[in-house]
């Protein structure tokens, strides 16, 4: 799970490139984290100055270098605007395994394109990182991210009660999981 930290992976797939996040796309992501029903789930209040937004930067810096985590901005092909982020956090080396996060301003949501960038990081995940799992903790209110995760092979495997203490007050999450052989059989099947 070694990465080598002055390179950063940019990944391609149809509609997107993922790439790096600097500082040059904080008021991109101060626009979509500022949105309230952006950061619905996401475990921070909306985002209100710049200072924010750097701030964010800087924590997808920190978890590169300290190797527990990777987190890459989605744009759309010839575009160079971030319009969301999806990465892996929580790495746990000896493990084998990280858990995933994604978020996506809204004007894109419902056009496959979450879908589209996780599947990639999932994939870069398993070939190039050594996962074995790859886990998602979803709110139970958060419909929209269990589909996601479940269309791409996830499973709920349960329910954590008052797994976090966010925004003043304790969330239960679902505990999703995909195996690096679940997700090559579904690769697999689809080829």
């Amino acid at each position: 799970m070694n990465q080598d930290i002055d390179t950063f992976p940019v990944l391609e797939t149809k509609r997107l490139v993922l790439r790096k996040v600097t500082k040059e796309d904080a008021n991109s992501i101060l626009n979509y984290l500022s949105d309230e029903e952006v950061m619905k789930y996401y475990g921070l209040e909306p985002f209100k100055s710049i200072d924010d937004a750097l701030d964010e930067i800087a924590w997808y810096q920190s978890i590169q270098v300290n190797s527990t985590g990777i987190r890459w901005g989605i744009t759309l092909k010839e575009q160079e605007i971030v319009i969301g982020s999806c990465g892996f956090h929580n790495i746990t080396s000896q493990h084998f395994r990280a858990e995933i996060g994604f978020e996506l301003t809204r004007e894109h949501w419902g056009k496959g394109i979450a879908a589209e960038a996780v599947e990639a990081i999932i994939s870069y995940g398993y070939q190039h990182m050594n996962f074995q799992r790859i886990e998602a903790l979803i709110e139970p209110l958060n419909l929209s991210s269990q589909k996601l995760v479940e269309k791409l092979g996830f499973l709920r495997e349960g329910l954590l009660r008052n797994y976090e203490f966010t925004c003043g007050k304790f969330d239960d999450l679902y505990m999703y999981s995909l195996l690096k052989q679940d997700f090559d059989k579904i690769k697999t099947s689809q080829a």
